[in-house]
């Protein structure tokens, strides 16, 4: 698929979160293209470096990065780059985040204190951001004001839940991201 001639907006947006906790899902279920992911078999030595509580059926995991485009109505094109989730891949989180408008920061109700981290690294880019916990089988619910209360979000910061495999809530969980980037992005004149 192309990009057509037709005037369209290009908005560049994360999707970050911790190890484990569904960002190459969520791309693979949004992108309207078949997605880039450069997911390889965990290995023994990598399970030492990462910590399996709570995904211990993770069997890959991204290496650099998964990227997805969806196209919303009114000619809104989302490029769609997802960001590893552990600490030594914060150098490649740098270049991969320059230019982004925003990010979609999804949690685990199993890990929550897992996410802290990553929104700490997009607030100091500057970046605006919502966060979208993703339904897990197995992790406990809560209802969102303790969500919100326990990641120490913002007022203004959204929060929705979503389960990443639902293409219909995923798209939900993006345009309440976009909503809020572009509420707080000053409009240009004619």
């Amino acid at each position: 698929m192309y990009l057509s001639g037709a005037d369209q907006t290009l908005v560049k947006l994360l999707v970050a979160g911790p190890f484990g906790v569904g960002k190459t899902t969520l791309i693979r279920t949004l992108s309207e293209t078949p997605p880039l992911h450069t997911e390889e078999v965990m290995t023994q030595t990598g399970a030492v470096v990462d910590d399996l509580a709570g995904v211990r059926d993770k069997t890959t995991t991204t290496v650099a990065i998964d990227f997805g485009r969806l196209t919303l109505p009114g000619d809104l094109v989302l490029y769609l780059f997802g960001t590893p989730g552990q600490k030594r891949f914060r150098p490649l989180w740098a270049d991969i985040a320059r230019g982004a408008l925003g990010a979609l920061v999804l949690a685990d109700t199993r890990r929550l204190a897992d996410s802290f981290e990553v929104m700490d690294i997009i607030e100091e880019a500057g970046l605006r951001y919502a966060v979208a916990v993703n339904a897990f089988p197995d992790a406990p619910t809560y209802d969102t004001d303790k969500l919100r209360e326990a990641l120490d979000l913002h007022p203004d910061t959204p929060l929705v839940l979503c389960d990443a495999r639902d293409r219909h809530q995923s798209v939900d969980a993006l345009i309440s991201l976009v909503s809020h980037v572009l509420a707080h992005t000053p409009q240009q004149g004619p």
